[in-house]
């Protein structure tokens, strides 16, 4: 053994200090690696929807009523399987309900802590005792695991086990202690949860979904391109700053930045009713829904104006200080002619819907005025000093990335960029190519030194102008398309102008040798790995299947996001894998979290099983199964050196 191993054992000597400690560190790891596999979720694209994230979040994508019914079976109603299902995943609200409306409450009570019990004994059985300790709430810890681990059926335990139920009643604790049973079974039903990127945009409640992420037990996060556009916001990136706003004025949730975040827009709100008082907004029209208050619709449309006009121009300053972005064919401000209101597009003459810009000089459009200048140097300082965006932004950081790697499954939210053959395309960063994974980890690097790096402006401003080319460019993975058509979209009639033509990987999902070359680059086995991916909603009412190559890539995203809807048909999937296979479940639009509790509506989810596993996984078979086994090897390590006197037993 040489010094280095022997610095390392002697490391691991202070955890475990004596043979006894050692052997039963040992003993307790290998019998962990026989528990059956966690349950994974895998969400995305959930684009500010929180009540429906929420739901789907506590019921395990159907995880919780699976649950009940075999926990039950035909012996419970279906009524009254809905009813515990529904308390489950709203503890608070339907007890709420329950008490102005059960006549004999104590009996209910009774009932359903039993059940509640059963349940929880259930989804508690894959989990060693240690880990189900450690989840236990804190004020009826002790109570819980007696009723859990004990067994009721043995008549010297049972007196004792109906006891607790009925002392709990009768001290008026049973409201409590239903809850945090409830709130149990929702957190041991899922080990782990994945986001497969787009948190933000479109929908009113990003910050409240954040707010549920950074509470949750076991959760990563692959960043969406509408994620990586508010980091950047976030770093104090104008040009990311714009296209937030701009994104939250279009769809009617400026109160998401105002209220949600505390963002001052007023700044704002008074430059664009000045400058833009007589100006034709027409193009800029909100789309807005039942929530949105009217009111404030002629000021967010200016606004929306306003900011999409400083977003231009900031955009084509990165365009001509960042040649190696290869984007100048995106810049059009320069290509107006001002005096026709026309535009020249690949050779093509194209008159613009309106021509009413105050704030643009024809001789330098790219320039802000000064009043211009003003309100973005106030905007950033108020998205620098939120201390909520803040946190939420770290905690993307912290357990986030363009992509993931996770018990043979990679994770990430666009596509690997490639030409029309499937090879991987060359994107120069700064003077040096990058491709495949080396690609999402160089533009990773530079997204991380765009927000953290203090004390090298030139290569925090590199990696903010990176976050924005991640958000925006031809080649970056998580965006996926030729081109960002914000500009044709909002001034020019022509649809043809419109087109965001895709990547080649989209027409290549079936290609199983395109598959198992992009696995192999992760350096994933294409025998058991698959590829669970997002940002293109899958068309389910077309007849399109969110199934790709074979079951080796799953497409989730199936239109969470309202706007979406229409054109998917569904509301969204979401995957759970457990030790028997893999599961893809497609759910239907949710109505409201207040109708799933009065009406005990759950979201209506079609599931269908898509792997079955040969047989049942282990912890043996996962990522940290891997660890656990080094860890037993170490300690055999340890253990081998006290035996053989290269290391003294301490403490005896």
């Amino acid at each position: 053994m040489n010094e280095i191993e022997l610095n390392f054992l002697r490391s691991l000597s202070a955890q475990y200090p004596t043979i006894a400690s050692a052997s039963t560190e040992i003993i307790n790891l290998q019998s962990i690696l026989n528990l059956p596999k966690g349950t994974e979720h895998f969400m995305t694209d959930i684009h500010g929807e929180s009540e429906q994230f929420n739901h789907i979040l506590k019921n395990g994508s159907g995880s919780v009523r699976r649950k009940i019914n075999e926990e039950f079976g035909n012996t419970m109603s279906e009524r009254d399987k809905k009813a515990l299902a529904t308390l489950i995943y709203y503890p608070k609200e339907k007890l709420d309900i329950v008490l102005q409306e059960e006549e004999n409450i104590e009996d209910w009570y009774k009932i359903t802590l039993h059940r509640l019990v059963q349940i929880t004994k259930r989804v508690a059985s894959k989990y060693t005792r240690s880990k189900v300790r450690k989840a236990l709430p804190e004020d009826f810890a002790y109570i819980i695991e007696e009723l859990i681990t004990e067994k009721a059926e043995l008549l010297d335990k049972e007196a004792y086990y109906n006891e607790i139920i009925h002392t709990i009643i009768r001290l008026d604790r049973a409201p409590e202690f239903i809850i945090a049973l409830s709130n149990l079974i929702q957190r041991l039903v899922i080990d782990h949860l994945h986001i497969v990127g787009d948190i933000y945009d479109r929908g009113p409640g990003p910050h409240v979904i954040m707010e549920t992420l950074r509470n949750y037990h076991s959760v990563d996060v692959q960043w969406g391109n509408h994620d990586i556009v508010w980091m950047g916001a976030a770093s104090g990136h104008m040009a990311c700053i714009c296209n937030v706003i701009r994104m939250a004025a279009r769809y009617g949730n400026l109160s998401t930045l105002e209220e949600g975040y505390g963002i001052n827009l007023i700044p704002l709100a008074t430059f664009a009713l000045t400058t833009y008082a007589d100006t034709n907004c027409d193009v800029f029209a909100v789309h807005y829904d039942n929530d949105y208050n009217t009111k404030d619709l002629a000021l967010d449309t200016k606004m929306h104006k306003a900011i999409t006009m400083i977003q231009f121009k900031l955009e084509g300053q990165i365009i001509k200080r960042r040649p190696c972005f290869e984007m100048e064919d995106r810049l059009l401000l320069d290509k107006i002619d001002y005096e026709k209101g026309t535009i020249l597009l690949d050779g093509k003459t194209y008159k613009l819907k309106e021509c009413d810009f105050p704030t643009i000089d024809p001789a330098d459009p790219y320039a802000l005025s000064k009043e211009e200048e003003e309100v973005m140097k106030r905007l950033q300082k108020a998205f620098l000093s939120c201390e909520k965006l803040q946190k939420h932004v770290r905690f993307l950081f912290s357990k986030g990335g363009l992509y993931k790697v996770y018990n043979s499954n990679l994770l990430y939210h666009g596509c690997m960029p490639v030409d029309e053959n499937g090879d991987f395309l060359q994107v120069n960063l700064f003077g040096t190519k990058y491709s495949g994974k080396a690609l999402y980890d160089v533009l990773e690097h530079y997204a991380r030194r765009g927000y953290y790096s203090k004390h090298h402006p030139e290569e925090k401003a590199k990696g903010q102008d990176v976050i924005w080319y991640i958000w925006s460019g031809p080649k970056s993975p998580v965006f996926g398309k030729d081109k960002m058509a914000t500009f044709e979209r909002y001034f020019i009639e022509e649809k043809e102008t419109h087109k965001e033509v895709k990547n080649s990987y989209y027409k290549l999902l079936d290609e199983e040798e395109f598959i198992n070359k992009i696995l192999a680059e992760f350096g994933l086995d294409s025998k058991d790995a698959h590829i669970v991916n997002g940002h293109v909603p899958v068309e389910a009412k077309k007849g399109e299947s969110p199934v790709k190559c074979g079951g080796k890539l799953f497409i989730i995203d199936g239109g969470f996001s309202k706007a979406y809807q229409d054109k998917t048909g569904i509301a969204g999937y979401t995957l759970v894998s457990n030790s028997y296979g893999m599961r893809l479940v497609a759910h239907e639009p949710f109505e409201s979290a207040e109708m799933a509790i009065k009406k005990e509506s759950d979201i209506f989810s079609d599931s269908v099983i898509i792997e079955t596993m040969k047989r049942r996984q282990r912890v043996a078979d996962t990522d940290i199964g891997v660890e656990i086994k080094e860890r037993i090897r170490a300690l055999e390590d340890l253990l081998q050196a006290y035996r053989d006197g290269s290391l003294i037993e301490k403490g005896i």
